[in-house]
């Protein structure tokens, strides 16, 4: 996989500039490039507990993110996903140590124990109090002796990191974290592997699957389990961690693993919360990449029972630009419309045989979705069968409260329905076709030329034309062969959208940025659907 770096020995040091050159001050680096990568506050009162933390790189933003004031003190950065060596560990307690001594806060992996346990002994060594803890809060493998650290260690980062910076001493800095250690508990889930630099992506998920209890290293989870959706997966991460749990309230983190989007993490937001276990979460740190796993596509949430000492201390402002904050969990609230935009409600009436018109016609939408999306992935974004069958379903959902048997009111009903479900340009031209349709029919237009004037409007407001690579390509001639039948408006619908398929040039839409070659042999997605609907019309007719 291609990525933005230069060379993969140089990809740690040149991002650790990166990150001091725009984090706004108040860091520096140790001296000893390559070997040595330590970055460290340098507004530290070596009077207070200096708090050490690191690791391999690749969880970014943690560890340098995390460096600053009520957090943090140094951060050890070893190369993508490799222990810091003694020296680097030694060195970043020996710059920031003074009497107020160090405490050491350790991921449990063995090369990070090593390490860090060898630096903390040569400290001491050289006369200085240094305590080391150890977090184990992955509950992935439950029978495992040596439990991993993963993203549960941002809450000792906080917590440790709160109480030293107001003068806390190194016992009760450690009795803290050792607290938290042994109430907080993780567990991640991915649909993908992280690609490491330089190396080739492994590919042991298969399509439909994820990975249930993995690391943050790229080890495999426990399990494969069947993916269907957002909920299920968090049900199932939800189901590991519920028995770890104690009474009370507590602190969620909702960690991004690198690579899900801001959308996909709100969502888990939310499923996390109304689980069966949202009752008890009283704050909630992110959704935000905390502990990463370079660009894999998966998250983590870590649990902490949490007191008002806790609540506290959680919630003192820090200075690190990776940290999110704790905020308390709120419900939504939702507020009513301003004066003029409620919709009106349309008088439903009956028609049975119009009714199923409009599901059957629904149903081509729908069943439509997965082949008009590939079609616009051509040309555009890959959501025009998304869009349309989203429309299609809030419409049959709708059937029993439109006015069936009044076509006029119909149109109408048609167009405000699909303004408030149908995203998109699509949506607001179609609600436009439907609204000046209905306008049409109520000036005594018959059917057909009641949608030639939703056809005339949509074309004035949206400023396409024939041969601009639209719908309207089909659309248009449809709606011209209208009246010699529906089987003749069919066909002028397919030679429209076909059509489209030779027409290297959009005006209008998302294709109209799209090169040449790119939108040269496939049809508009639009005109696409509209030869789907009118065929199907043309069938059915045929049939009755």
């Amino acid at each position: 996989m291609t990525q933005f770096i230069n060379t993969r020995d140089s990809l740690i040091t040149e991002a650790i500039d990166g990150t001091l050159r725009t984090g706004g001050g108040r860091l520096a680096r140790l001296d000893g490039y390559p070997h040595i990568k330590v970055v460290l506050r340098t507004d530290w009162d070596k009077s207070k507990v200096a708090l050490v933390s690191g690791g391999g790189s690749g969880h970014e933003p943690a560890h340098a993110g995390f460096v600053g004031q009520g957090m943090l003190t140094a951060a050890v950065c070893g190369d993508v996903f490799a222990s810091p060596s003694v020296d680097a560990v030694l060195a970043a307690i020996l710059a920031v140590t003074g009497k107020g001594g160090c405490l050491l806060i350790v991921k449990n992996y063995t090369g990070d124990r090593l390490n860090f346990g060898l630096a903390a002994e040569r400290a001491r060594a050289f006369g200085l109090k240094v305590s080391m803890v150890i977090v184990d809060d992955d509950i992935a493998l439950p029978h495992t002796p040596q439990a991993r650290g993963v993203a549960g260690t941002l809450f000792v980062h906080k917590i440790a990191g709160a109480l030293a910076d107001q003068g806390a001493d190194l016992d009760t800095v450690t009795r803290a974290a050792e607290k938290v250690i042994a109430g907080v508990c993780s567990i991640g889930m991915s649909l993908d592997t992280c690609t490491v630099p330089g190396s080739p992506k492994q590919d042991r998920i298969p399509a439909g699957k994820a990975e249930l209890g993995l690391g943050i290293h790229g080890e495999p989870g426990i399990e494969q389990v069947d993916f269907t959706n957002a909920a299920d997966a968090m049900a199932m991460v939800v189901d590991r961690l519920a028995p770890s749990m104690g009474p009370g309230p507590h602190a969620a983190l909702l960690n991004n693993l690198g690579g899900a989007t801001p959308l996909e993490m709100a969502v888990l937001g939310e499923e996390l919360l109304r689980s069966r276990i949202g009752h008890q979460i009283r704050w909630l740190i992110g959704p935000a990449p905390l502990m990463t796993s370079l660009d894999m596509q998966g998250f983590s949430v870590s649990l902490l029972p949490v007191g008002a000492s806790e609540e506290a201390l959680l919630q003192v402002p820090v200075t690190p630009w990776a940290w999110p904050g704790c905020r308390a969990v709120d419900e939504v609230e939702i507020q009513p419309l301003p004066d003029g935009l409620t919709p009106i409600q349309p008088i439903p009436s009956e028609n049975p045989e119009m009714a199923r018109f409009i599901s059957d016609c629904c149903q081509v939408m729908i069943e439509s979705e997965a082949a008009l999306n590939e079609l616009d992935a051509h040309t555009g974004d890959g959501d025009t069968g998304s869009t349309l069958a989203t429309a299609a379903r809030a419409l049959m959902q709708a059937r029993d409260r439109l006015p069936l048997a009044d076509l006029t009111q119909l149109y109408r009903a048609i167009g405000l329905e699909l303004s408030q479900t149908m995203g998109g340009s699509s949506g607001v031209l179609l609600a436009i076709f439907f609204a000046a349709a209905g306008d049409g029919s109520a000036n005594g237009l018959d059917a057909i030329g009641a949608l030639r004037a939703g056809l005339d409007r949509i074309q004035q407001v949206g400023g396409a034309a024939p041969g601009d690579r639209t719908m309207i390509d089909a659309l248009m001639p449809a709606l011209d062969a209208l009246g010699e039948g529906v089987d003749k408006a069919a066909a002028a619908a397919r030679a429209g959208a076909e059509k489209t398929a030779t027409m290297r040039t959009a005006k209008a839409g998302r294709a109209s940025y799209i090169s040449a070659e790119q939108l040269a042999g496939h049809n508009d997605p639009g005109a696409e659907a509209v030869a789907r609907l009118f065929e199907f019309i043309a069938r059915k007719a045929q049939a009755a």
